[in-house]
């Protein structure tokens, strides 16, 4: 069977699903496609550790649980839109989590953060 390289497009014979003509082209394919995913995930990852941060130290080594005004964490630069998941507990609100802290909005601009004990 004949196919073009998905790399450098050289004509190549074997298998009707081989797509690369050597394990050279093969090994870049794989790389640039770490490569690109890398990218994009140390970007977020840098703004969740922030966001991390940011809860950290608002609510201190000791609490597990305070309720602050929304202002303060935009001042700080907090990114509500990345967070790690979320969960609705059976009241219908919305807990966003970043690793092992979570906060919850409320109506008026009140935002609970807890922090997940082990």
């Amino acid at each position: 069977m004949k196919g073009k390289c998905k790399v450098c497009r050289k004509e190549f014979t074997g298998r009707s699903n081989k797509i690369f003509c050597s394990i050279n082209c093969k090994n870049i394919y794989h790389a640039r496609l770490r490569s690109a995913t890398n990218k994009a995930v140390v970007s977020i990852n840098k703004k969740l550790h922030r966001n991390r941060s940011i809860l950290l130290e608002i609510m201190g080594k000791n609490k597990t649980q305070r309720t602050v005004n929304r202002k303060l964490l935009e001042d700080k630069k907090f990114t509500f839109k990345y967070h790690t998941h979320f969960h609705i507990n059976n009241q219908g609100k919305m807990y966003h989590y970043v690793y092992d802290f979570s906060w919850m909005e409320f109506s008026n601009d009140k935002i609970l953060i807890n922090k997940q004990t082990q």
